[in-house]
């Protein structure tokens, strides 16, 4: 017991073999033998050498206190060979327990990767499937969604426009000929579209649920193989891997929502929902018809109404910005004239600071003059004025600097009204020339598919 204390006092443990192994507190030889050291009774013998007493035991204490050593080794010695017979047997029997575990958990990892790998096998096949039939669907009704779609184009450019043009600031946001004939065409196109609307809207609710069951499948794919990569992985994982460490009280936790029978049951639903979908799917394709011949012409006329008439906004907005940008420049020049004009005034106000020191600094020396000396000469009177000529002459170009001042901002107040005003203008002419004409070059539709828009627009 005491080796295994020394031990770990020399450090030669881990700590977690320290913690298992017993510990001696106590070490000295009397509690170790459960008695008194004293064996014997000493007694006082005279040393004529040294002419001394002195205390000795008799040759029969020590033999006997060598005869007890003698025999607490041999005991010590027994009790330990037994306990290492005992210690090699429990490392045998649990070495052989914990290898035989392993290697059970590792041939069930291996049947669970199996399992898991069946299943996303089953679940890609029926997302391959699914995938093909919405490929179909969106390919049987190309036509009516061509046609639809050719109609959706002139009404977001439209509604595009009357938002950028929600976007003009101050006095042009007017309601005029471009405002109303935008509002005018959404309203002709929105009239037309509902003609088509009906099936579409089918196709598309068909297509939004093969789609989320097509999702459905694909999230569960894709934690099976989430869950496959870890068991793998764990399976593959051995005593000398790295990696691997302690994690107290890991097996006391339980985060398991579901168990084999209820895993099973939720893919299979999955396919079961994907399945059912594809075959309403399949039914619908064979519903679809045209409805497609209507309202190009409508629509031709109100396009060119539109743009006839940003043509003619734009061409205002040009003049009355470029007629404010000739009075900004002359603005600007004036800006300029007075911001040197009040450089000069400050100039001259701060040239005036070193001859108010010297004064002002004759003046306190002149006061240390002693006795008679003092003396209110002309000297005194002429520096007097001279300080008051100068604070009269600051005050002067304080006056002229604040006046300059306040113009200033008067004409830079002046110059961001106009400036703000030909952002605005340029604002209006960058929403309706770049934004708004820049998306109507062109008739917004394709006449090359759908059988609605296939006639030229002059024929109409």
């Amino acid at each position: 017991m005491a080796y295994y204390g020394s031990l770990s006092a020399r450090g030669s443990m881990t700590p977690e073999m320290s913690k298992m192994l017993p510990m001696v507190s106590d070490r000295t030889p009397a509690r170790h033998l459960n008695r008194s050291l004293d064996l014997g009774q000493s007694k006082a013998y005279y040393n004529p050498a040294s002419k001394s007493v002195y205390n000795r035991y008799s040759v029969g204490d020590w033999g006997y206190s060598n005869n007890t050593h003698f025999n607490l080794s041999d005991k010590e010695r027994a009790h330990g060979e037994r306990l290492r017979a005992d210690a090699w047997r429990t490392i045998k029997e649990t070495d052989a327990r914990t290898r035989n575990r392993q290697n059970d958990v590792t041939k069930r990892l291996g049947d669970r990767v199996y399992d898991i790998a069946y299943m996303k096998g089953e679940l890609n096949t029926e997302i391959n499937q699914m995938a093909t039939e919405i490929e179909n669907l969106k390919e049987y009704r190309r036509t009516l969604e061509k046609a639809l779609g050719d109609t959706a184009n002139p009404l977001h450019v439209a509604e595009e426009c009357l938002m950028h043009r929600e976007k003009r600031r101050g006095i042009d946001l007017v309601n005029d000929n471009v405002e109303k004939s935008l509002i005018k065409e959404v309203e002709i196109i929105k009239k037309c579209q509902n003609k088509m609307q009906h099936c579409l809207q089918k196709a598309m609710a068909q297509l939004k649920v093969d789609r989320a069951a097509q999702h459905s499948l694909e999230v569960d794919s894709k934690d099976k193989h989430h869950a496959q990569g870890l068991d793998d992985r764990m399976q593959q994982l051995r005593n000398s891997s790295g990696g691997i460490g302690y994690f107290p009280s890991i097996e006391n936790v339980d985060n398991t929502i579901t168990i084999p029978e209820s895993w099973g049951r939720y893919t299979q639903e999955n396919i079961a929902r994907s399945q059912k979908e594809r075959a309403s799917s399949e039914r619908l394709r064979g519903e679809i018809d045209a409805l497609l011949r209507a309202c190009a012409s409508e629509m031709w006329n109100i396009y060119n109404n539109v743009n006839t008439c940003f043509n003619t906004r734009i061409h205002e907005t040009t003049n009355a910005r470029n007629t404010l940008q000739a009075h900004l420049q002359r603005t600007m020049q004036e800006i300029f004239d007075m911001e040197r004009n009040i450089q000069q005034l400050r100039k001259a106000i701060q040239d005036k600071e070193n001859p108010m020191k010297v004064a002002q600094t004759r003046l306190d020396e002149r006061t240390r003059r002693i006795n008679v000396e003092v003396c209110h000469d002309p000297v005194m009177k002429s520096l007097k004025n001279e300080v008051g000529e100068i604070r009269d002459s600051i005050t002067m170009l304080k006056r002229s600097l604040k006046a300059s001042e306040i113009s200033l901002a008067r004409l830079l107040k002046t110059k961001a009204v106009l400036e703000h005003d030909i952002g605005v203008k340029e604002n209006s002419l960058k929403l309706d020339s770049k934004s708004c004409m820049g998306m109507r070059k062109g008739f917004p539709m394709d006449p090359k598919v759908g059988p609605i828009f296939q006639m030229v627009p002059g024929s109409y």
